[in-house]
C-alpha cells in the first residue's frame, strides 16, 4: 500500500507540473482562482487535499465535486460526442456522491463548519471546440488526481471512522484512476 500510495504522489506531481508548464505561456497566472476578481486564491493546485479527519474528507470532497460538476457541465458545448457524455456522466456520479456526502454531515458531524477548499479548476465558460476539450481535460486530470489523494489519504491514514465512507473513498479512488486514463487517451489526439 505504501508503494501504491509514493506512487500517487509522483503522479500528481508530475501531473500538475505538466499542467502548469502547459499552460505557463498561454496563460499567466495560471494555478489561480478562476472565479476570483484579483487572480487566484492561494496558486496552490494542492491546496485542498490536506484531509485530517473523516469530516474534513467528506466536506472537503463534497466542494471538490461541486467544481467537478460545474467543469463537466460545460462540456454540453463540446463538439466530440464521447466528451458530452463523459460531462453528463461526472455529473450524475458526482452529484450522487455528494447527495451521500452531505447526508453523512449532516447526521454525523451536524454543526461543523466546512472545510476550506482552494478551487483548482479554471473557468471554461468562454472556451469553445478543442480549446474547451483541450483545457477541460488539462485541468481535470490533476483535479481527479487530487480525490484520488485525498481518498487514499483517508484510506491509508485510518481516518475513517464509518464503513460507508471507507467504501466512497475506495469508489472515488478507484473510478477516478480509470478516468484519469481516459481523460490521457481522449487527450493526446488534441495535440495533433
Amino acid at each position: 500500500m505504501a508503494i501504491v500510495a509514493a506512487v500517487v504522489v509522483v503522479l500528481l506531481g508530475a501531473g500538475i507540473t505538466g499542467m502548469a508548464l502547459a499552460h505557463s505561456d498561454d496563460r499567466p497566472g495560471w494555478g489561480r482562482h478562476p472565479m476570483s476578481t484579483s487572480g487566484w486564491v492561494d496558486g496552490s493546485m494542492m491546496g485542498s487535499a490536506r484531509s485530517t479527519d473523516e469530516a474534513g474528507y467528506l466536506s472537503e470532497m463534497v466542494a471538490h465535486h461541486r467544481e467537478a460538476i460545474v467543469a463537466a457541465g460545460e462540456l454540453i458545448r463540446s463538439d466530440r460526442p464521447a466528451m458530452r457524455a463523459f460531462g453528463r456522466r461526472i455529473v450524475a456520479d458526482q452529484t450522487a456522491q455528494i447527495e451521500l456526502m452531505q447526508g453523512w454531515l449532516a447526521e454525523w458531524y451536524a454543526g461543523e463548519r466546512d472545510a476550506a477548499y482552494a478551487p483548482m479548476m479554471r473557468d471554461l465558460s468562454g472556451l469553445s471546440g478543442v480549446a474547451l476539450d483541450r483545457a477541460f481535460l488539462d485541468n481535470m486530470i490533476g483535479h481527479h488526481m487530487a480525490a484520488v489523494m485525498m481518498s487514499q489519504q483517508l484510506l491509508m491514514g485510518g481516518l475513517a471512522e464509518h464503513r460507508e465512507v471507507v467504501e466512497l473513498a475506495r469508489t472515488i479512488r478507484d473510478d477516478q484512476r480509470v478516468e484519469i486514463r481516459w481523460m490521457h487517451a481522449a487527450r493526446s489526439p488534441l495535440d495533433r
